[in-house]
């Protein structure tokens, strides 16, 4: 099978999280046979949708990692930016039907809560992506034997 072919969005706010979140990710990525070939670095996670969006459409992306902190504040903020940014990323990946790994940790999260979830979300993200991908291409192939079900694992 090809590498899986993975575009990274990072959010630069928060980078003191986020800048090791892409790190592990890359790595991780390096780690698991997958390829990052695009890295994109955005203002915050609520910009995000529009070069997720702009990755999709390239033939050489597989997939997108997302990585960013919303770090709660004094206001609701940062619930409006991650439900929204959530919902947008989620009507991409069904419009373009290609996965979008989710590793936006928040809302309501401390800094050290952020901290605490660099690597595991990091990983996570990767993984999923590449679960994805494997699943989605594993779909496309399948010839039923059974009309009744078809079982992807």
């Amino acid at each position: 099978m090809n590498k899986i072919r993975i575009g990274i969005a990072v959010a630069d706010f928060n980078n003191d999280i986020t800048l090791s979140m892409f790190h592990e990710s890359k790595k991780y990525a390096q780690d698991q046979s997958a390829k990052v070939t695009c890295v994109c670095f955005v203002p915050g996670v609520f910009d995000m949708p529009l070069i997720v969006e702009a990755m999709l459409k390239k033939k050489s992306i597989d997939a997108v990692v997302t990585l960013g902190a919303v770090i709660k504040g004094e206001t609701g903020h940062d619930k409006v930016i991650a439900y929204n940014t959530a919902r947008l990323l989620g009507d991409l990946s069904l419009k373009y039907c290609k996965p979008i790994a989710l590793g936006i940790t928040g809302p309501e999260m401390t800094f050290e809560q952020a901290k605490d979830r660099i690597i595991p979300v990091s990983h996570h993200s990767v993984n999923t992506a590449i679960s994805m991908v494997k699943k989605l291409k594993k779909i496309k192939r399948n010839r039923l034997k059974n009309k009744d079900i078809g079982i992807i694992d």
